[in-house]
């Protein structure tokens, strides 16, 4: 919305029942305005997943971790768009899964086994993504994984393979990406990241000190890229817990079943920040939930008081109250949806604790329209309020 869109609102300090009526239908008329303006906001964002006409948007895209949770339910948003779309994971059962949602909803898919600690494995995914589709516009690194555990009971071994798998294959997805992006000067890369890349919780070292490394890694590449006067966009977005399936295949050396901190997000909720993201890289991070937010500005205003809290509260918080064996399946070392596999899908097992909807995700997607609407309902209070002076 440019300036010339606002109407102009001289207020007039009433010294009559004349002048009074005059500001009475300056608000009026400008109560109008505003509606129309309103209007012509709000009808040029459409739900997000949905192609808007009047803009490009990145049709061949790459997903990492695309078989199940966040990815899983960010490809489903994309082929709405009738996207070509790579996908990218380790188990084949869920590859072929989300393959075939994505024909159904019109898009086209192409899934390839891929594990993105393996740098040359992800260069040969790429390589078949261009060939089958041409110029990738947009990549996504989704994939990870993660173990639950007290830091000394962590063998040497686990700690290097959530490294490589849930920092590295960022590294290694991003490496790729520019490397097809910056000979065409054109692209968008988007960094799934956490709230835990921020404030780091007990039982999660690996996978905090991973989402961390994501954060400044990329904060080094924006400025490269800038430096370089490139058009090639990254971003990150920060993620709040979510209902995955995650929960029931990471290896845990706890006794109840692992649980994401509540308060607990379906993964639409997390795609539909990647999708928008996706479409407008222009910030440096987006943060999706009211959680994302308060954990992000806590940790800056009052880092030890959390401290002392996670201390009391956070082993609780990341266990239910149902025990389970220490022979229980993790997808650590190989995926549980391999052939003859299971497809886990996007949610988890908290689908009666998960919300559907962000409120502060909505309002950070429809700033303008949210402001629109504010100063439409305040000028139409102001205007009601100088009829009533009149009247009496």
């Amino acid at each position: 919305m440019s300036a010339s869109d606002v109407p102009m609102i001289y207020p007039v300090r009433p010294s009559g029942p004349s002048t009074a009526r005059a500001l009475v239908n300056q608000f009026s008329e400008a109560t109008a305005q505003l509606a129309e303006t309103f209007q012509r906001i709000a009808s040029g964002w459409p739900e997000v997943g949905v192609r808007r006409q009047n803009r490009k948007t990145p049709q061949v895209v790459v997903v990492t971790g695309a078989s199940a949770g966040i990815g899983r339910a960010t490809v489903r948003l994309l082929a709405q768009r009738e996207s070509r779309i790579g996908l990218l994971a380790r188990g084949t059962t869920g590859l072929d899964a989300v393959a075939a949602e994505v024909r159904a909803a019109g898009g086209e898919a192409l899934p390839i086994p891929t594990d993105v600690a393996d740098f040359s494995a992800v260069e040969r995914a790429a390589s078949q993504v261009e060939e089958r589709f041409g110029p990738i516009d947009a990549w996504i690194n989704v994939a990870f994984t993660s173990l639950f555990a007290p830091f000394t009971a962590i063998e040497p071994d686990e700690y290097r393979r959530v490294t490589e798998v849930s920092y590295l294959g960022y590294v290694h997805g991003t490496k790729v990406a520019l490397d097809h992006m910056r000979t065409r000067d054109s692209g968008v890369i988007v960094q799934v990241g956490s709230a835990l890349g921020s404030r780091a919780i007990p039982l999660q070292s690996a996978y905090c000190g991973a989402k961390h490394a994501i954060n400044g890694f990329t904060e080094s590449v924006r400025t490269e890229l800038m430096h370089a006067r490139s058009n090639v966009r990254i971003t990150v977005v920060q993620m709040p817990a979510v209902n995955t399936p995650q929960f029931s295949w990471v290896r845990s050396r706890m006794t109840n079943h692992p649980q994401p901190v509540p308060p607990i997000y379906q993964p639409e909720v997390a795609a539909r920040g990647v999708v928008y993201a996706l479409d407008h890289p222009r910030r440096k991070q987006y943060w999706v939930g009211a959680s994302t937010v308060g954990t992000v500005v806590a940790q800056r205003l009052v880092p030890g008081l959390l401290d002392r809290y996670l201390a009391r509260t956070g082993y609780d918080s990341q266990q239910t109250d149902q025990p389970v064996g220490p022979d229980r399946p993790a997808n650590l070392w190989e995926p549980l949806d391999g052939p003859g596999g299971e497809d886990h899908g996007a949610h988890g097992v908290f689908d009666s604790r998960s919300h559907s909807h962000s409120g502060q995700s909505w309002a950070s997607r429809h700033a303008r329209t949210l402001v629109a609407g504010l100063t439409l309902v305040s000028t139409a209070a102001a205007a009601q309020w100088a009829r009533r002076r009149v009247q009496r």
